[in-house]
């Protein structure tokens, strides 16, 4: 474990490396999530696999998200232990052993799974029954990811049919997501893409509602496509997870009238210590791959003008000064965001959460990444 620090450290004092939340800007992106929803008929089913925390997801319920999604079954569990009552694991579950937690999960909370081929239906009824359990089910459908999913429309249909009557099985709706759209740059570039799953989303809907079959929750979207979602009345759930935290990747993405991706702030860093500057032209910080994601790039340092975080290693991160660079000092602290948020915190137990900004502020709390690892 990391070490503990007192409540009250000043920011500058946390051992490096080290995972900070600016507890300020992260409640204003909550809240600021919260009031866009209002009146939308759009509700927030907050991605946890970003945050991985059930104290971060209690946070998001207190202000009306209905419940959480999880990437894993033991995520899932993270959720359930420590108090978040409704979850949807939004990927398929098809190994043995996996589908009898997730079945002994569902008769200690409100929880709902996703199938995408008969086959997985069959063996999500069979571990279900056997538990005496009930799950509910939605179909995911491909709505343009590529990834899994049923196409959309009559092929969504005939899967649900298979899930209604299958036993333990109780269809929900579908899940529609579209998370490459999430990220192409240009906001009408991206508005385009999404279009195209909207319509897809519609032409299922369609589909289902002819066929009188359950249309509950309709879940998807994401942190760069939340407008649409809620502007397009297709979609009742939004399954955001970045917008509380942001990354320097979702930031250059665009925004409507910038070319930064502006809806939400900032309010995730990385601290590091400067711990050599062999030569004029570059330092080095003690933060390597397993302190900062990668796979979006390295992430920016924010605090010295002109300067390029131009190669890492397993515990080092090297920075190319510019002529206009400020020179920092041995044993100087800098904040780096990170250029992917999810990984990143997947790296660190606990998040340091600070309070009154990244200069003067001070830790008010140490929160747990409880579901650190949990990829099976």
């Amino acid at each position: 474990m990391p070490p503990t620090h007192s409540i009250g450290t000043p920011v500058r004092e946390i051992e490096t490396p080290a995972l900070i939340v600016d507890l300020d800007v992260m409640e204003e992106n909550l809240a600021l999530m919260a009031k866009r929803l209002e009146g939308t008929g759009v509700s927030l089913r907050a991605h946890a696999k970003t945050h991985k925390s059930p104290w971060l997801a209690s946070k998001q319920v207190a202000l009306g998200a209905v419940g959480v999604c999880c990437q894993k079954v033991s995520e899932a569990e993270v959720m359930v232990e420590g108090g978040i009552e409704n979850v949807l694991v939004s990927s398929e579950v098809t190994a043995v052993p996996k589908l009898r937690r997730l079945a002994a999960l569902a008769r200690h909370a409100n929880l709902m799974v996703v199938v995408d081929h008969p086959q997985g239906v069959a063996m999500l009824a069979e571990s279900v029954t056997a538990a005496g359990a009930e799950i509910g089910v939605l179909v995911d459908v491909d709505v343009g990811q590529g990834r899994c999913g049923v196409a959309p429309g009559e092929a969504a249909v005939e899967l649900a049919r298979r899930v209604e009557a299958a036993r333990g099985l109780e269809l929900r709706g579908i899940q529609a997501y579209q998370g490459k759209a999430q990220h192409v740059d240009g906001f009408a570039e991206r508005r385009g893409v999404y279009a195209d799953a909207v319509a897809r989303m519609r032409e299922t809907v369609d589909a289902f509602e002819a066929a009188g079959l359950p249309l509950e929750i309709r879940s998807g979207g994401g942190t760069g496509s939340w407008r649409w979602d809620a502007e397009s009345g297709v979609l009742n759930e939004l399954q955001a997870g970045s917008y509380l935290f942001m990354d320097s990747h979702y930031r250059s993405i665009g925004g409507e009238d910038s070319d930064v991706y502006d809806d939400f702030q900032p309010s995730l860093f990385v601290l590091t210590t400067v711990v050599s500057a062999p030569g004029p032209g570059h330092v080095v910080m003690d933060a390597g791959h397993k302190a900062l994601s990668s796979d979006s790039g390295l992430a920016p340092c924010l605090e010295l003008e002109g300067a390029v975080h131009a190669r890492a290693s397993d515990e080092h991160g090297v920075l190319e000064l510019s002529p206009a660079s400020r020179r920092p000092e041995i044993g100087e602290t800098l904040l780096f965001q990170p250029s992917h948020c999810d990984p990143t915190i997947n790296l660190y137990d606990v998040y340091h959460g600070v309070r009154g900004g990244m200069e003067k502020g001070v830790l008010e709390a140490v929160i747990p990444v409880a579901a650190r690892g949990c990829v099976w």
